[in-house]
């Protein structure tokens, strides 16, 4: 390939990152001091569940991009004990004052994360009409209160609350993050006052150690529900907070919002792989249907061999595509976006030493959400209502109460015989956490690869029906057999731009466990229990 063509890297040096190995634990983040906060927790006693609820918590105070408790998601849980996982379902809900008419089009379309058309002001992108009801905290309460070991909540979230009060690490990666958000932060008062010190991002010192940024009222706000109980943030102090300042900012998620905000609970659907093993998802409106759709077209797909060939990642590139078209089109939706959207979406997996496993995906949407920082609680909100279509009448349209299709898909693996090995999965990037997925599922389940290998195995990604993005890293041979089943970019995987999803996961057996973290994200980490 001619140098010309080649495109240009960012990034010159090879990148790898151990996986954590033991037999009392491990919780995988995007944040190291996240996944320490859930073994600490493993490590007073608390079974997996406790932990992913303290390190949902702490994520909120280091990687506030990503989730918080003005986000929503979904968990899968897998008893060590059972062979059939439970979702917990804490997905978007639109408040019950949605309006349509308070989201009119410019006429013109919108490259964001969705081809949506434009609305005015991009209210349905940012400020406080894109707020759709923050159900995470009601989800991780579920969690807690279905899974959850005896352990008392005020422990559980006694290390968010440290790194809340603490503040958030103002390193290099903390710049990129809110420069990418900066020219819409500033444009809300409490957001630009915590991240935006002097109208600018923060810099961390040229040398020696960066220092904190204290986000707002945050640490307060989750010392408050780890004394008054979570369902404070619903029909409590801190819910009339919420309410206060939604409604002071110009946003409908009202009090009814809240407190009718309930996480769901039900059996996880599964999908046949192979013949060999279960993949359990969170089903529903969630990527799952089309992961099934990917799985069938891969049925045949050639498996020569410890790595997969040429063909296969071209079949792959073909069927994703057509798997993608007709998620589209059953949407009634517009295609994805050409250009890299940035999402916020964290992932995070924990398995404890009993062998219990908890897969969470949990977001705000956009990077940072709405932007809007509710300056009552140190709450950033969610900017759910992007996930709608704001063309009244369609397949997706906005509606009160209604709930959008979204791209999030934990996984839990069962060998089909409901046996031993067992893995949980799942991965943050928006329309590309599909993609990631299913190859990491191939990885380990066709080909034999540990956690360790398949975090630094090259991928490819396909987020619609158009074209396939390829690591530059692959064989030649692979890359000429994807451009020959489609058009193809051949790109870079960097920390930014963002064009791979980050992928953690987890195995487990009867001697112990393993796990890994997206190798290409700077703060992501797999930490072992240590007793």
């Amino acid at each position: 390939m001619a140098a010309a063509t080649l495109p240009y890297r960012s990034q010159n040096w090879a990148l790898t990152k151990p996986a954590a190995r033991g037999k009392h634990g491990i919780v995988v983040s995007q944040s190291r001091e996240a996944a320490e906060a859930g073994t600490a927790i493993l490590e007073q006693g608390g079974n997996a569940a406790d932990a992913a609820v303290a390190a949902c918590f702490a994520l909120a105070a280091v990687e506030p991009w990503n989730s918080g408790l003005g986000g929503i998601g979904f968990a899968v849980v897998l008893k060590a004990g059972e062979s059939r996982a439970q979702v917990v379902d804490f997905g978007p809900v639109a408040p019950h004052r949605a309006d349509p008419a308070d989201y009119p089009l410019t006429g013109e379309m919108k490259k964001d994360l969705f081809t949506w058309p434009e609305v005015v002001d991009d209210r349905n992108i940012h400020g406080p009409l894109s707020f759709v009801t923050p159900s995470s905290v009601a989800g991780y309460a579920k969690l807690k209160e279905t899974f959850g070991s005896k352990l008392p909540l005020a422990d559980i979230l006694a290390p968010a609350i440290a790194l809340a009060k603490r503040g958030l690490p103002a390193d290099w990666y903390t710049t990129l993050k809110i420069a990418s958000s900066a020219s819409v932060l500033r444009l809300y008062e409490e957001s630009a006052r915590i991240y935006l010190p002097g109208g600018l991002p923060p810099v961390p010192p040229y040398q020696g150690i960066p220092g904190f940024m204290k986000l707002g009222n945050l640490g307060d706000t989750i010392e408050r529900l780890a004394k008054a109980g979570l369902d404070d943030f619903y029909r409590g102090d801190v819910a009339n907070r919420l309410v206060a300042d939604i409604a002071a900012a110009g946003g409908v998620v009202d009090a009814q919002d809240l407190a009718g905000c309930k996480a769901g609970l039900r059996d996880a659907p599964t999908i046949d792989w192979r013949g060999s093993h279960l993949i359990h998802t969170a089903g529903g409106l969630t990527a799952a249907p089309t992961l099934e759709r990917v799985i069938a077209g891969m049925a045949d797909a050639p498996l020569d061999g410890s790595a997969p060939s040429a063909e296969w990642f071209a079949q792959l590139s073909r069927v994703m595509r057509q798997a993608y078209r007709e998620r589209l089109d059953g949407l009634g939706a517009a295609v994805t976006a050409k250009e890299p959207g940035d999402t916020c979406t964290t992932h995070l997996t924990v398995v404890d030493g009993e062998g219990n496993l908890v897969t969470v995906t949990t977001t705000l949407l956009s990077s940072m959400g709405s932007r809007v920082v509710l300056p009552s609680t140190g709450v950033l909100m969610n900017n759910g209502m992007m996930w709608f279509d704001p063309r009244p009448g369609s397949a997706n349209a906005i509606a009160p109460g209604a709930r959008p299709l979204c791209n999030m898909c934990p996984v839990v693996v069962t060998p089909k015989d409901g046996g031993w090995p067992r893995q949980a999965m799942g991965s943050s990037g928006g329309r590309r956490i599909l993609a990631s997925i299913y190859q990491t599922l191939a990885w380990q389940l066709d080909f034999g690869m540990g956690t360790e290998a398949t975090a630094h195995q090259p991928r490819i990604d396909v987020s619609g029906p158009d074209s396939t993005s390829a690591d530059l890293r692959l064989p030649a041979e692979t890359l000429a057999a994807l451009e020959a089943a489609g058009p193809t970019a051949i790109v870079e995987h960097s920390v930014l731009p963002i064009n791979f999803a980050c992928p953690n996961f987890v195995r487990v057996d009867r001697n112990g466990a393993e796990g890994s973290s997206d190798a290409a994200s700077p703060w992501s980490a797999a930490v072992a229990a240590t007793r």
